[in-house]
């Protein structure tokens, strides 16, 4: 496969991302789309790093921390909601964003 391929799959899976935060009420699925703009940068980042680098494992191991770091971002995130949906039964950002007051 060539870089081309996966940096299109990068742009998509980060354009979907985007559309999905962008349009979304619902906190969970603004996280979703979040997740996949992550996926997408982590995608595009492991496919420029193995064409000018294929030996080095280098990229390697940052995909790999990154991925670790967005899997905890995701558990922390999830954790926030689920405790303030139990709290104050707020599951819509319009919602979250009265919390300030």
């Amino acid at each position: 496969m060539s870089l081309e391929l996966f940096l299109l799959l990068a742009a998509a899976l980060f354009c979907i991302g985007l559309f999905g935060a962008l349009t979304q009420q619902s906190i969970v699925m603004l996280m979703m789309g979040l997740e996949l703009m992550l996926g997408g940068l982590i995608v595009g980042a492991a496919a420029v790093w193995h064409f000018i680098a294929p030996a080095a494992a280098d990229g390697q191991v940052l995909i790999v921390i990154a991925v670790t770091v967005m899997a905890v971002e995701m558990a922390v995130g999830f954790a926030v909601i689920t405790a303030l949906f139990r709290a104050r039964e707020v599951d819509i950002t319009d919602m979250a964003a009265e919390l300030r007051e």
